[in-house]
């Protein structure tokens, strides 16, 4: 078995892990060396339309599975996460959402300094380079570029107007200090292309001698000598290797695979570990525990001029003009995020900032794990609870690092939960049903307007609903005793070791989960260059 050694050892190039260790090097007497168990692309990541092609792709995703369970009517639920440099940040739907200061200054009153809204709204800042940007607010020379959506429709302004008739206002800017609102999206999109951070950050990082960057690696351990991190062990090409590392460990793997790993190393619940073999080697119950996520409901309505859904403009010789509008100009339906409108809202007038989010989508998909579509002209609008309270568990099934954990996303198991979805379920049709909409919607197809009851509604959710890809809170920051980190990332008991990626999040941040994530690699850095 062989060895190397080098200042930080960063497990996981996703989001955070893509981020830290550009920040980290800009420094060049820093080595740092950055394991990733992905490859290192796939040539569609570049094109947005890729967060269709690659949601069930092995060669870009790890394509994880929940275990079913009764809240979700038994379903196994597919989990999909970025296997490439980038990690899911180049794969996802492309949606890009700060979230709210409530978000953060709610971090920050569980105990944990430093990450308020006043804190981290310059790392936001710092890390955009959005094409309104430089006004304080938003960042205008960083670099991840973001974009709003240019593409314009009679039916996107419809929804506009309908919204607008049951009392929502538009907003020219939900990443600004006030999310709420019916809103074009921003995208990490840039002249038609995705702007991951293995584009954005590694890419003019990958130049330096003091980076290094190992594809096709999986890290199988982090090793300890008593309660210090020294390094990892990792498999590549058939062959162990241990890397140690002079400073520090930082775990980047995201929610799912940072808490198998503190398994694997025998960090984590002794009474989870013991009966796979696994000796505890620091006792720490939090791990893989506070795991949430968004649970998103989708209804698809049919669309009277069927020229206004790509359902009927992506038909036979439709796709090749869609692709020509593409390559010409960068825009069209394969320059297109998940969601080109998105509306967040309160579900009760008495809530102080929005706690439902919607997507609207000028389609319709037959089958969301293939992105196949209907071959008659639809539209979709979904829905899901901003900040859930239903708590579920990531943590591995055996001692074999290459199977999968057990996922349990335990959803709609807080009647709180319960109540905001069947609500933000309701304002979906109300904004549908507005007169503005009458020319452009047809008929409900799923579920239908006999579901109507609060019962039928939530039982309809329950068989039909799935994960809105965002994982977080497996490896919860904060100082009190369920939690793994404290709020300088490091691990609680142990020394030279942190975790910087979503499974920190204490709780669910308002909206899509790729900008925090990026967030917190952008502030370990810092963490880590304060400390020296």
């Amino acid at each position: 078995m062989s060895e190397t050694q080098h200042d930080y050892i960063i497990v996981g190039a996703g989001s955070a892990g893509a981020a830290l260790a550009a920040r980290l090097t800009e420094d060049p007497a820093t080595s740092v060396l950055l394991v990733e168990a992905g490859r290192a692309s796939h040539p569609l990541s570049r094109f947005p339309i890729s967060f269709g092609l690659l949601i069930d792709n092995p060669a870009a995703n790890w394509r994880y599975f929940s275990t079913p369970e009764p809240g979700t009517d038994n379903r196994a639920i597919p989990v999909p996460r970025g296997k490439l440099l980038g990690g899911s940040s180049s794969i996802n739907g492309l949606v890009y959402v700060r979230g709210q200061p409530l978000d953060f200054n709610t971090w920050a009153q569980m105990g944990n300094r430093g990450w308020s809204y006043q804190d981290v709204a310059p790392l936001f800042h710092r890390m955009e380079s959005y094409q309104k940007g430089d006004d304080g607010i938003r960042g205008g020379d960083g670099p991840l570029h973001v974009s709003e959506v240019p593409d314009q429709s009679p039916l996107f302004d419809a929804i506009f107007a309908a919204a607008e008739h049951v009392g929502h206002r538009r907003n020219p800017d939900y990443n600004g200090e006030d999310q709420e609102g019916v809103v074009k999206t921003q995208t990490t999109i840039h002249n038609g292309r995705r702007m991951s951070t293995s584009h954005c950050y590694l890419d003019p990082a990958k130049g330096r001698a003091n980076l290094r960057i190992l594809t096709e690696a999986h890290t199988t351990r982090v090793i300890l000598e008593g309660t210090r991190c020294v390094g990892i062990e990792y498999e590549r090409a058939g062959r162990r290797t241990v890397a140690r590392a002079g400073r520090e460990v930082i775990l980047c793997a995201g929610a799912v695979a940072t808490p198998q790993l503190l398994e694997l190393s025998g960090i984590g619940n002794p009474d989870l570990l013991a009966p796979l073999g696994i000796e505890a080697k620091h006792a720490l119950p939090g791990v893989g525990e506070n795991f949430r996520d968004h649970i998103n409901a989708r209804i698809v309505w049919r669309v009277k001029i069927s020229e206004l859904s790509f359902n009927t403009r992506l038909r036979g010789l439709g796709k090749l003009r869609e692709a020509f509008t593409y390559l010409t100009s960068g825009q069209g339906f394969f320059s297109l995020p998940s969601a080109p409108m998105l509306a967040f809202l309160r579900t009760r007038p008495d809530l102080e900032t929005p706690d439902i989010q919607m997507h609207l989508v000028p389609y319709a998909v037959k089958n969301p794990k293939k992105r196949q579509l209907h071959d008659w002209p639809g539209m979709t609008m979904s829905v899901y609870q901003l900040r859930p309270e239903s708590l579920g568990s990531i943590h591995i099934r055996s001692a074999n690092p290459h199977d999968q954990p057990e996922i349990r996303f335990n959803f709609l198991a807080d009647p709180i939960d319960q109540r905001t979805m069947i609500d933000g379920f309701r304002m979906i049709r109300a904004i549908a049903n507005a007169p503005p909409l009458d020319p452009y919607r047809g008929e409900e197809v799923s579920p239908g307007a006999e579901v109507s009851s609060d019962d039928e509604i939530l039982a309809w959710i329950r068989h039909n609903s799935e994960t809105a890809y965002h994982p977080i809170g497996t490896c919860r920051m904060g100082p009190q005793a369920n939690c793994v980190v404290d709020d300088q990332l490091r691990v609680h008991g142990l020394e030279a070791l942190r975790i910087a990626d979503a499974s920190i999040f204490p709780t669910m941040p308002s909206g899509n989960t790729n900008a925090p994530s990026i967030m917190v690699g952008e502030k370990c850095a810092d963490l880590i260059r304060r400390q020296g």
